[in-house]
């Protein structure tokens, strides 16, 4: 299959390419001029002389011309007017004497006027172009060949919310938004550290979108955090408009089932891995971060499995375990046994099911398959309907269908148990991206257990643990710390030990710095008899 794979690749890369990315042919960046009126036809004729570009020409306190250039629907106006429109134009006697220069005005301005929270200096026009999309001020004056872009940026977005895809019942109820700034205070709220390091990225020749890189320096591993640059500098396309771009372009492995990196909407889930040595990427406009390097177990674990007792997160992880091999593996042992292997069935039982599937038309690899697209359909609906009607259509349909078919005598009332169950099953994994793996994974599995029995299943599931054995996410094994066997990684896998317990981090993740705790913390309560 990777030798195909890399015979279309090199085929496809002998293909003459049409519209090849502009970065693939770096010109010159154009300098802003010293004439303001040049600047603003230039900036006017880039952006089409839009109706929400906004160009104000006055004259300063010196009698400069000046204007300023913003775009309307990206800042805040109440800002521009208070903290850059005034105080250049109520400029004081003192701040216009020193302005001898066009090199002092500049100064003068920047540094003595302005209000504002922040601001840059600019001198190509990509940065100038750049700065306004950002929702920041640019201010230009006639003989500078520099802009001042002031921080001005005001859009509407989504509060901080209860994430709607990872909810918990005991733990913090905020989630991630769609503004990225606002996502980085939620983690250094919770990571009150210097050593958490933030690298920016800008990706996207149109788009542009803001891409940041956020990991515990001292602790994450630094070759690892390397790799993560590189790959997203190797990044050249039109657009970035969510993580999962992001996702797809930078993950070890495409043509396999199993996700490598994680997607989360939680901050305290991510801050817990960015504390384990794991990296995040956060990406303007989605509320969704990934979280890598990452291991297939990483799938099964919980923010609130840290937030209860650790006997009844274990239990609640073993759970979720066996629910997903269910969801994986239910419907194709129903047609392998049904099918091949009657004799394993109790008689009392096989009488029972022979009974039921009297008069049924198809064989149970048909009708497991009927059922199973049909309960995906039915999924689907549910999620695309209006939010008021759509867990209706989901549940009445589901019923009304299941009921119909069997008094049809189309399948069998085993079998919509069977699917029933396995539709639960794979709501029960917290990681929505594997459970969708074992929804594929399924049909695979009925197709081998439907052609040779159990021995296909058991073929289909050797398979996959040597491809899964295989994977790495960014130099790590996906199936550790099983394979290869790490024991000290153990205590956080099938079953959570107490929080006394974990002294050190994840090794596979952090390099250095592996020591979380103190030794020795295990709570020794005091005899009250011999205080008294």
């Amino acid at each position: 299959m990777n030798k195909l794979f890399q015979l279309f690749v090199r085929k496809y890369q002998e293909i003459p390419q049409q519209g090849e990315p502009a970065s693939d042919k770096p010109e010159q960046a154009e300098l802003l001029s010293c004439c303001l009126q040049e600047n603003i036809d230039r900036i006017k004729s880039l952006t089409g002389n839009s109706s929400d570009f906004i160009v104000r020409m006055f004259q300063g306190a010196n009698g400069l011309s000046m204007a300023i250039v913003y775009i309307n629907d990206l800042t805040d106006t109440a800002v521009i007017n208070d903290s850059i429109i005034k105080p250049i134009l109520s400029g004081t006697e003192a701040d216009t004497a020193e302005q001898g220069s066009l090199t002092d005005s500049f100064k003068v301005t920047n540094d003595m006027l302005l209000t504002v929270g922040a601001t840059n200096t600019v001198n190509k026009i990509n940065d100038f172009v750049s700065a306004l999309y950002n929702g920041n001020t640019v201010i230009l004056a006639e003989g500078w060949d520099h802009a001042i872009s002031a921080s001005t940026s005001k859009w509407q977005m989504r509060g901080v919310e209860e994430p709607s895809s990872q909810s918990v019942v005991r733990g913090p109820k905020d989630g991630f938004t769609e503004n990225i700034s606002t996502n980085v205070a939620l983690l250094r709220r919770r990571i009150k550290s210097p050593n958490l390091w933030k690298i920016d990225r800008k990706i996207g020749l149109v788009t542009q979108t803001d891409v940041s890189v956020l990991y515990l320096k001292g602790t994450a591993d630094d070759s690892v955090v390397k790799e993560v640059l590189k790959r997203l500098d190797r990044i050249d396309t039109d657009s970035i408009l969510d993580s999962g771009y992001i996702e797809e372009f930078i993950q070890d492995q495409t043509f396999t089932p199993f996700p490598t990196i994680i997607n989360s909407e939680r901050p305290d889930s991510v801050a817990a891995a960015i504390l384990e040595g794991q990296i995040a990427v956060l990406v303007d406009g989605t509320p969704f971060v990934l979280v890598l390097p990452i291991t297939f177990f990483k799938f099964f674990t919980a923010s609130e499995d840290y937030y209860q007792r650790f006997d009844i997160s274990t239990f609640l992880r073993i759970l979720r375990f066996c629910a997903f091999t269910i969801s994986m593996i239910l419907p194709s042992l129903y047609i392998a046994i049904t099918t091949f292997h009657q004799e394993m069935i109790p008689s009392t039982l096989l009488v029972s099911l022979a009974a039921q599937r009297e008069g049924i038309p198809f064989p149970a690899f048909f009708e497991a398959l009927l059922m199973e697209i049909t309960f995906e359909v039915l999924r689907e609906a549910g999620v695309r309907m209006p939010r008021a009607i759509g867990s209706a259509i989901s549940i009445v349909g589901a019923l009304v269908l299941g009921q119909a078919a069997v008094e049809a005598g189309l399948v069998s009332a085993a079998m919509v148990i069977v699917v029933a169950f396995t539709a639960i099953s794979s709501f029960v994994v917290p990681m929505f991206n594997i459970a969708i793996s074992a929804r594929l994974l399924r049909f695979a599995l009925m197709l081998l257990a439907a052609s040779l029995g159990l021995f296909g299943i058991m073929s289909g599931l050797f398979f996959l643990l040597i491809h899964m054995a295989a994977l790495r996410s960014f130099g790590i094994p996906y199936l550790a710390p099983i394979a290869p066997f790490v024991p000290n990684n153990m205590k956080d896998i099938f079953v959570r030990v107490p929080w006394w317990m974990m002294v050190t981090r994840p090794r596979l993740f952090a390099k250095q710095n592996y020591i979380r705790q103190k030794v020795n913390l295990r709570p020794e309560p005091s005899d009250t008899e011999e205080e008294k």
